[in-house]
C-alpha cells in the first residue's frame, strides 16, 4: 500500500479480497476511497447541482433556514471546529428528535428549490446503504458476526448529511477551511467534487486526498477506533483553502442510537490485549461535541477521556 495516498478499494470486487483491502486501510489509514459502490453516477451529478444552487441563494434566503442551538439542522456560516472559525458555510439535515441531546431537532428545507429536498433524501438513504455494507465488513474485520454492529443503527439512528462550501480565501494567511479534527461517530461517507482540499495527517505528515470522479471517500470515526481498541484509528483531518476555487463536499456521518453505550469488542479484547477505553454513551459524547459547535466552551470533549491506560 502506498505511502503518500489513501487506498482506493474497488467494493464490487469478491468479499473475502474486499475485506483484507478494508482491514489493512483501516490500520494503515483510516481513510480510503471507494469505486464501485453502487450510487448511481446521475444521483451524484444531482446532488452537486443542487449544492451549487443552494449556496448561490442570497445570504437573506438561506439565513430564513438557519440552524440554532435549540435545532441544529439548516443552513450555518460561523462553526467552530477545535474552537476555532471555519472557512465554510453548511447545510444539515438530520432526524426528527423528539428527546435526547438533539430534542427539537427538526429539517428545514430552502424555498423555491423543488428538486433539493428528494435528492438530499435520496442520496442520504444511498450512503445508509453503502455503509450499512461498510459496518458489517468492520464487525467481521473486528472477530465479530457481520450484524452484530447493526443493532444501534435502527430506527433510532442519529446519522445527519451536510453539505459543505469553501468559498475562495484570499484574505487570511493560513485560515482552514476546517481545522484539524477527527469524526466524533462511526464511519463517513463523502462525495466530494474535483477540487482538492481534504487532508489526512499520517507518519507527521499532511496527505492530500486527490479526487476521483464518482468516487466516494470513507474515513472511521472515534466509535470505530473504540471499538476495535485502537487497531483502527480514526484519521485526523482537515480541510485546506484556496485562494483560487471554491469547494463542495457532502458528508453522510453515520451514528448510531443516543442511547447507545460502545467500548472495545469482545473480537479484539484478551488478556494479552485488555480493553484500553471504558463505554462511552453517545447521547453524552454527541451532545458535548455539539456544544462546541457554536461558541468556545474549552477543550472538546474526546475519547482519550475514556482511556483506561
Amino acid at each position: 500500500m502506498g505511502l503518500t495516498q489513501v487506498p482506493v478499494i474497488d467494493v464490487a470486487r469478491s468479499s473475502t479480497h474486499t475485506l483484507s483491502e478494508l482491514a489493512e486501510a483501516c490500520t494503515e489509514w483510516g481513510c480510503f476511497q471507494i469505486v464501485n459502490h453502487g450510487m448511481k453516477d446521475e444521483l451524484i451529478a444531482a446532488l452537486h447541482s443542487q449544492m451549487r444552487t443552494f449556496f448561490a441563494l442570497s445570504s437573506k434566503q438561506k439565513q430564513a433556514i438557519e440552524r440554532t442551538a435549540d435545532n441544529p439542522w439548516g443552513f450555518y456560516d460561523r462553526e467552530l471546529t477545535k474552537n476555532v472559525r471555519d472557512w465554510k458555510e453548511i447545510f444539515d439535515v438530520g432526524p426528527l428528535a423528539q428527546s435526547g441531546p438533539l430534542a427539537g431537532a427538526a429539517p428545514q428545507w430552502p424555498a423555491d428549490m423543488p428538486q433539493f429536498k428528494s435528492t438530499m433524501l435520496e442520496y442520504f438513504a444511498a450512503c445508509q446503504e453503502i455503509v450499512l455494507d461498510l459496518l458489517a465488513a468492520v464487525s467481521q474485520n473486528l472477530g465479530m458476526p457481520e450484524d452484530y454492529l447493526a443493532r444501534d443503527f435502527g430506527e433510532k439512528q442519529t446519522s445527519f448529511l451536510r453539505l459543505n462550501y469553501y468559498p475562495v480565501c484570499t484574505e487570511l494567511d493560513g485560515q482552514l477551511g476546517i481545522s484539524h479534527h477527527t469524526d466524533a461517530g462511526a464511519i463517513t461517507v463523502m462525495a466530494q467534487d474535483l477540487q482538492p482540499g481534504l487532508q489526512i495527517y499520517r507518519r507527521n505528515a499532511w496527505h492530500t486526498v486527490e479526487p476521483r470522479a464518482n468516487a466516494l471517500v470513507v474515513n472511521i470515526g472515534d466509535i470505530v477506533q473504540v471499538w476495535s481498541n485502537d487497531r483502527y484509528r480514526a484519521p485526523v483531518h482537515r480541510v485546506v483553502t484556496s485562494a483560487e476555487v471554491h469547494r463542495y463536499s457532502a458528508p453522510f456521518f453515520f451514528n448510531p442510537n443516543y442511547d447507545t453505550d460502545y467500548a472495545p469488542l469482545p473480537g479484539v479484547v484478551s488478556e494479552a490485549e485488555p480493553a484500553r477505553y471504558r463505554a462511552i454513551n453517545w447521547g453524552e459524547f454527541r451532545a458535548g461535541r455539539a456544544a462546541g459547535d457554536y461558541a468556545d466552551y474549552g477543550e472538546e470533549i474526546q475519547i482519550s477521556q475514556f482511556r483506561t491506560d
